[in-house]
């Protein structure tokens, strides 16, 4: 029996927070990963510091998701002249929208390319700052914040979100996505509930016909893609239908031992050398169908999963990013604050 098995639910828990905690910055922001990995994971992304957060919101430990996304705000404040532009002016190049990635201690964005433009990074964070307006844990903490959250608003209608090409939650080409867009929907409508900024109903709309006139596909290059699950999980903005269709085609093309597939031939640490049919197999897609199954009343199929996202945890008790293709080799990733995140929560949802 392995190490993970042999510990109870409470103890994994405490043993992958503890994880966690190792990638909190001085500032309160989650690094993607170890501080002396060589791959550029030791800078904090907009979107990881959205998922790291959640498993310390299902413990409740308030003070850690707090600093988090007051440092998120900060971020966001730090550069808010060039948000304001792009909120009443259409950007045109890509250095024009918010980027994904900060340094951690200046808050300075990172300049190189990468793929900046991720609508779905903004729609997080306006999705989760709403949620916790309706659930009485407030992180605006003054009338600075909360002007800074309707610029964002504003900047993500102005940039008409439903059908402007982004380079989605992998950061790669420009397509239309329907994680993207859906992430904004969901931000905008959970706004709109809260009451108290103002939110154009026609950018609602306008976002719905596009999500619905998209799926089940990610994009028009992707029939399926495990960023798709984002739409299930956290923001649960479609029908348990579409659901269960997203998750069955995902799991018949995607699902492999160790982890899921991003989407098919991705290169990304694919190890046939041409790129082709060896593509990484991803932990967390593990833990995110555990704790979906659980959400859409499975609870066997959800302890299927969670068995599987246990098995990819390393001997000295990590979730890595990914595994080579059919092999127990975790890239350099390891632990990911992504996966560990999505695997606490996995734990909490998931019924004994």
């Amino acid at each position: 029996m392995s190490s993970e098995l042999a510990m109870d639910k409470q103890a994994r828990i405490a043993r992958h927070l503890n994880n966690l905690r190792k990638l909190i910055t001085p500032r309160g922001l989650f690094l993607a990963s170890d501080q002396a990995v060589t791959t550029g994971y030791d800078k904090a992304w907009i979107r990881d510091n959205v998922y790291e957060a959640l498993a310390f919101e299902y413990t409740g430990e308030w003070t850690v998701v707090a600093k988090a996304y007051h440092t998120l705000l900060d971020i966001f404040d730090t550069h808010i002249e060039k948000i304001n532009w792009a909120a009443t002016n259409k950007p045109f190049e890509s250095w024009q929208y918010i980027h994904a990635r900060y340094n951690p201690q200046t808050l300075e964005e990172f300049w190189e390319s990468w793929g900046n433009k991720q609508h779905d990074a903004i729609g997080a964070v306006l999705f989760k700052l709403a949620e916790f307006e309706l659930t009485g844990h407030s992180m605006l903490r003054n009338n600075k914040d909360r002007k800074t959250v309707q610029t964002l608003i504003y900047y993500i209608c102005n940039v008409e979100y439903w059908h402007d090409a982004d380079n989605g939650m992998w950061e790669e080409a420009e397509e239309v996505h329907a994680s993207s867009i859906g992430a904004v929907l969901a931000g905008l409508k959970k706004w709109q509930e809260v009451g108290t900024m103002d939110v154009d109903p026609d950018a609602i709309a306008r976002g719905e016909k596009a999500l619905h006139a998209l799926l089940p596909r990610e994009s028009e290059s992707k029939f399926t893609d495990l960023a798709l699950l984002s739409l299930i999980y956290p923001y649960d903005i479609i029908d348990h239908k579409m659901a269960q269709t997203i998750v069955d085609n995902l799991t018949y093309h995607l699902e492999r031992d160790k982890g899921v597939l991003r989407y098919k031939f991705d290169q990304y640490y694919n190890k046939n050398p041409d790129g082709y049919s060896e593509e990484a197999e991803w932990c967390f897609g593990l833990s995110w169908l555990a704790i979906i199954h659980q959400q859409l009343g499975d609870t066997d199929m959800a302890h299927k999963y969670l068995q599987k996202a246990t098995n990819t945890v390393t001997k000295d008790g990590k979730v890595p990013e990914l595994y080579f293709s059919n092999s127990s080799k975790a890239n350099e990733n390891t632990p990911l604050g992504w996966s560990e995140s999505m695997y606490v929560v996995a734990l909490h949802k998931v019924t004994n």
